[in-house]
């Protein structure tokens, strides 16, 4: 398997905490439109060696010929061998549903766009079929016969919250909280997309400004859960962890 930075600080530290048990392998891949985020987590995940299950948080748009187009390309562009699930505004849900047994499984082709209320976990991925978890490599278990839990790739934060909107502040806090509780169950790795929003351009409706607020404040929530981050800008993606600093709480 080849190596992968994940963008992590300090290695050590990072495999430490993504081996706890109920510690999330959290990894976050932000960055503005037309950046590279995703094309970058998909890289990532490419070379971690482990299989990938790719849950897709995007409306389905039927009208929007522009998105559809969007979601070709991405289609295209993820291997064939990839599981993939369209969980659209549900994600909590094909999260907490996978939890229990380190793994998300369907016998969904690539593209459809609907998905079981119950996912079947095969024998060997239960944690009472292990005899042990492999040694990690880079805060990552290596691919095995042991250990057939995915890397979750979850594309996108953004298109996930654009959902819901629509809820009042403290609904919305109960499901911000439900998923930040799932993530944090996860017993493989997450990758996790993010849009970088308003950037220096104060949106001109307030829908807009609650997306942007509500995304900010939620990246930050994840951010303290993560055990790397990447920033994609331009083409070129920065390592947060080893380049930053956190900011003191407000």
């Amino acid at each position: 398997m080849a190596e992968v930075d994940w963008g992590e600080r300090d290695g050590n530290e990072s495999q430490s905490r993504l081996g706890v048990p109920n510690q999330t392998g959290l990894i976050l891949v932000s960055g503005p439109s037309r950046s590279g985020k995703s094309r970058w987590a998909e890289h990532l995940a490419d070379r971690s060696g482990l299989p990938v299950t790719y849950l897709a948080t995007g409306a389905d748009r039927p009208g929007d010929d522009a998105w559809q187009q969007r979601v070709l390309l991405h289609r295209q562009r993820r291997p064939s061998h990839w599981t993939t699930l369209e969980v659209g505004g549900d994600l909590e849900t094909a999260l907490e549903q996978g939890r229990s047994g380190a793994a998300i499984r369907s016998d969904l082709t690539q593209g459809r766009r609907d998905w079981p209320l119950s996912i079947p976990i095969p024998e060997g991925s239960r944690p009472q079929d292990q005899a042990s978890d492999p040694p990690l490599a880079n805060g990552v278990a290596a691919a095995s016969p042991a250990n057939r839990s995915p890397l979750l790739l979850i594309d996108s934060l953004g298109t996930w919250l654009a959902h819901h909107l629509d809820l009042e502040d403290t609904a919305w806090l109960r499901r911000q909280e439900r998923l930040l509780s799932a993530l944090a169950q996860q017993r493989s790795p997450v990758l996790l997309v993010c849009e970088e929003v308003g950037w220096g351009v104060v949106p001109p409706t307030a829908i807009g400004g609650l997306f942007r607020d509500r995304s900010g404040s939620l990246q930050q929530r994840l951010m303290a859960q993560a055990a790397a981050a990447w920033l994609v800008v331009q083409g070129r993606a920065l390592n947060l962890m080893a380049l930053g600093e956190p900011v003191p709480p407000a």
